[in-house]
């Protein structure tokens, strides 16, 4: 065994401590990327996927090379560890590895743009930390065009410091907007009790229910209401879960309206405008920024 001392870099991820917290970012492996895609000169854009985007139908010219299409993806994925904002667009393009389109390939370049932009993005574990954990959830319905499934999207912070995140689609076909949105919050529950067992196992005990934010009032009434009519039947058993957390106080779902919602930015490709908005509100900064 050999003290390696205070951690600064560990499998290209770095850390920085400072009063505020511990930063980690990867930006040395965020320029690396840069660089093998000859990008290092070309300009960046403010957004790393386009709104409204069709990739899932694209019929273009296949790609020649379809090997350095998986290797860039890969390598944007380990990247995503320490970039909650990429995560939707690597979902995305993940989709594409058997059968790349140049279409594909011009995507996942804007990506690259994106982090030409700021490489030295990362996450701050603020020390300010009330060790209470805060879910948001979002669903995205119907998004993706081929199979008619919805996109799930959640984040999980920890006081004011966010550790956990996913972008992932949907098992089954969502009939209205609403049970994608109530099969979203069961995930986000498991989520939540997950890292409540993990937390308890390190002597952190949570005596008052998790927080979980949801933008859809029909949700919360899904998962508030004990019958069973007509229209809810049809879901899976397993995702009314929900409703027993609710009454054994392990979770407390609250309404956000969706311009507050956090979890939004995991479901659908966004502006620049509204991205940035959310970047601020997600506590994701660059600590090698110009201040």
């Amino acid at each position: 065994m050999k003290d390696l001392g205070v951690l600064k870099y560990f499998l290209r991820i770095e850390v920085a401590r400072g009063p505020d917290g511990i930063f980690v970012c990867q930006r040395k492996y965020a320029l690396d990327i840069i660089a093998e895609t000859g990008l290092l000169g070309i300009k960046p854009v403010s957004f790393p996927l386009e709104q409204n985007h069709n990739l899932a139908l694209t019929d273009g010219p296949f790609l020649d090379d379809p090997k350095r299409y998986r290797r860039l993806v890969g390598r944007l994925i380990y990247l995503s560890a320490t970039r909650p904002e990429l995560s939707y667009a690597v979902h995305v393009l993940a989709q594409f590895m058997q059968q790349t389109r140049e279409a594909h390939w011009d995507a996942a370049l804007q990506v690259v743009r994106y982090l030409k932009g700021n490489p030295g993005q990362g996450i701050l574990l603020r020390t300010d930390c009330d060790l209470t954990l805060y879910g948001w959830c979002d669903s995205d319905w119907v998004s993706y065009p081929l199979t008619r499934r919805s996109l799930t999207g959640w984040i999980v912070m920890l006081g004011h410091s966010h550790i956990s995140w996913k972008t992932k689609i949907q098992h089954t076909v969502s009939r209205s907007s609403a049970e994608a949105e109530y099969r979203s919050m069961a995930t986000t529950t498991c989520e939540l009790k997950w890292l409540k067992g993990l937390l308890m196992l390190l002597g952190v005990h949570h005596t008052t229910p998790m927080r979980l934010y949801c933008d859809s009032h029909a949700a919360l009434h899904l998962a508030a209401n004990p019958v069973f009519h007509e229209r809810t039947k049809h879901i899976v058993v397993d995702y009314h879960f929900v409703r027993d957390e609710i009454q054994n106080d392990s979770i407390s779902p609250s309404y956000v309206p969706t311009q507050s919602q956090l979890a939004d930015i995991f479901t659908k490709a966004l502006g620049g405008q509204h991205f940035d908005s959310f970047l601020r509100k997600l506590g994701i900064r660059n600590l090698h920024a110009p201040t």
